[in-house]
């Protein structure tokens, strides 16, 4: 009866050996087959051209293909949405946009997706924004700019790219922190901004690198101060708002990686792994870098935390401010 038993105890454990099997060998093997990115912009925006400019390096380490796929519209719900829909095998990955992760919720009562159906993998690019004034305009620091809108509350304003967009909440974050009346007027896009703000039919306006870079090289603009947390390489000798007297002042346009939730953790790592060393080469850093974008390589656990931190910021802003969507 003991032998029965035995033998019994035995084929069940040797069952549940050769069971697991498949299961870790697909895992030790991932990835086996094409990795589908779901980008939700059209192509040719930053987004689009910071994974392609990833895309031979992580092939190269992962040893398999990367198809992407452009699924716009939404502010990045559908291309999201279809991502948490998608099976946690590793092979459906999307490239999230702040928007859709931490503003998009607090603004929309319906969401196609929530935060919890999805599975960070690594930060990918922050796209800072900078302050800047007519150079008919006499304020040249944070300091000056808020002490002249305080001598004439109401009646000066900030120019941004359009209403709920990365912009609009850095203009709306800066008047918030610094207790000022400042009216905040939408542009379609950074271009018209530009063009009023040099012309000096706006004083003031949150623009985007590229846009104002040589402006403010030439003397055109006058830079008040970076939105990031740290100075840029491409303008070292502007000040962020923070080190400016507006303590804590973080306000960027980001896109990251994610899966479904629910993905295995070492398939996550090992996503996360190949994506963070190709944000470091040389070649692919002065891409994005000409895009008036910096690559930002974490773990997935401090990505969560950023994208927690971010939400949290940004539902404050908007219901302090009262901002809509579009």
């Amino acid at each position: 009866m003991f032998h029965v038993a035995r033998r019994r105890i035995l084929a069940v454990l040797a069952a549940a050996g050769f069971a697991a099997l498949p299961l870790q060998a697909s895992r030790a093997a991932y990835p086996e087959q094409l990795i589908k990115v779901i980008v939700t912009f059209p192509p040719g925006g930053s987004a689009d051209t910071v994974i392609r400019a990833l895309e031979p390096l992580v092939t190269a380490e992962l040893k398999q293909s990367l198809v992407i796929e452009n699924r716009a519209g939404a502010g990045g719900n559908i291309g999201m949405a279809a991502v948490a829909q998608a099976k946690p095998d590793g092979y459906t990955l999307g490239v999230a946009p702040a928007g859709a992760l931490t503003v998009n919720p607090h603004l929309n009562s319906s969401m196609p997706f929530e935060l919890k159906d999805l599975a960070p993998i690594t930060l990918l690019a922050e796209i800072p924004f900078v302050l800047v004034a007519s150079a008919n305009i006499p304020a040249h620091s944070t300091a000056e700019t808020v002490a002249l809108a305080k001598a004439k509350p109401g009646a000066l304003s900030i120019g941004h790219g359009g209403n709920s967009t990365a912009m609009h909440l850095t203009a709306a974050l800066f008047a918030q922190k610094t207790g000022i009346a400042m009216e905040l007027v939408p542009y379609r896009g950074t271009a018209p901004a530009t063009v009023d703000v040099l012309a000096g039919h706006v004083p003031f306006a949150v623009l985007d690198i590229p846009a104002s870079r040589q402006l403010i090289l030439d003397g055109k603009l006058n830079a008040i101060g970076v939105s990031s947390a740290r100075r840029l390489p491409s303008l070292p000798d502007v000040p962020t708002l923070a080190e400016s007297g507006i303590a804590g002042f973080e306000s960027v346009g980001w896109f990251g990686l994610v899966a479904p939730a629910g993905t295995p953790p070492d398939i996550v790592g090992r996503l996360n792994d190949a994506f963070t060393k190709a944000l470091k080469d040389p070649s692919v850093v002065e891409k994005i870098r000409t895009l008036g974008a910096e690559p930002a390589p974490m773990s997935p656990e401090q990505f969560g935390r950023f994208i927690q931190s971010e939400s949290a910021k940004w539902s404050r802003l908007i219901s302090e401010a009262g901002i809509k969507a579009n």
